[in-house]
C-alpha cells in the first residue's frame, strides 16, 4: 500500500514540475480570469464596505495544493504556476465586481461585509481526482462593528485535469458561485430588515 501511494505521488510530481528538473518552462501567473459572461455587479442596498482576509499561509501568491489521499496536512505549492495576487486580493476583486461594493475604506458605506477564507485550496481525492475547495466565514458588521448576521460556506468545484490549470479554473468558479450565494445572503439580509442601520446618510435619532 506504501508503495502505491508513492508511486502515485513521484506520477504527480511529474505534472506538478513541468519542463525538464523543473526549472526549464516559464513561470505561468494567473488571476481568476474574466467575468463571467452575462453576469453584471449588482449594486448593494444598502450598499456595504467589503473586505477579504486570509491566515498567514495563504498570504502569498502561491497556487496550493493538498494530496488529500496520501498527506491530508501537508500543504503544497506548484512550481511552475502561482497567483497574480494572494487569494485573498483577488477574491475580493471578483466580489467587487459581482456584487457592486466596494473595498473597506472606500466609497464611504456604513456596514461591512467580511469575509475570512480558511481553504482555498486544488485538493486530490486520488492522483486523477480532484476539486476546487474554498472554505470561508461570512459576517455583516454594522456602523459600531457589531455583528449582524453570520455564516459559513464551503464550495467545491471539480477540476478538469490534475494540474495547476484545472485547480485554478475551478476555485475560479468556486469564487463565482461565493459571489452568487452572497447576493442572495445579502438580499435576503436586506428584505428581513436586518441591514437598516447600514443606509447611508445621517443617522436617525
Amino acid at each position: 500500500m506504501k508503495k502505491a501511494i508513492l508511486l502515485s505521488c513521484l506520477a504527480l510530481a511529474a505534472c506538478f514540475n513541468p519542463g525538464k528538473r523543473g526549472g526549464d518552462a516559464n513561470l505561468a501567473v494567473y488571476d481568476l480570469g474574466p467575468a463571467v459572461a452575462g453576469q453584471s455587479a449588482v449594486t448593494a442596498t444598502p450598499p456595504l464596505a467589503l473586505e477579504v482576509r486570509a491566515p498567514s499561509w495563504l498570504d502569498s501568491p502561491g497556487i496550493r495544493y493538498r494530496l488529500a489521499y496520501a498527506e491530508p496536512g501537508r500543504l503544497l505549492s506548484y512550481a511552475q504556476a502561482r497567483w497574480a495576487a494572494s487569494p485573498a486580493a483577488l477574491v475580493q476583486q471578483r466580489l467587487v465586481q459581482q456584487l457592486g461594493l466596494a473595498p473597506v475604506g472606500q466609497g464611504g458605506a456604513a456596514c461591512l461585509l467580511r469575509i475570512d477564507l480558511d481553504e482555498f485550496s486544488h485538493i486530490f481525492s486520488s492522483p486523477r481526482d480532484s476539486l476546487g475547495v474554498l472554505q470561508a466565514r461570512a459576517a455583516v458588521f454594522d456602523r459600531s462593528r457589531s455583528k449582524l448576521a453570520e455564516q459559513t460556506v464551503k464550495i467545491e468545484k471539480p477540476a478538469a485535469s490534475p494540474d495547476s490549470q484545472g485547480g485554478r479554473l475551478a476555485l475560479a468558479a468556486a469564487v463565482d458561485q461565493l459571489g452568487s450565494d452572497l447576493g442572495r445572503w445579502q438580499a435576503q439580509l436586506a428584505g428581513s430588515g436586518r441591514l437598516k442601520d447600514c443606509e447611508t446618510g445621517p443617522r436617525r435619532k
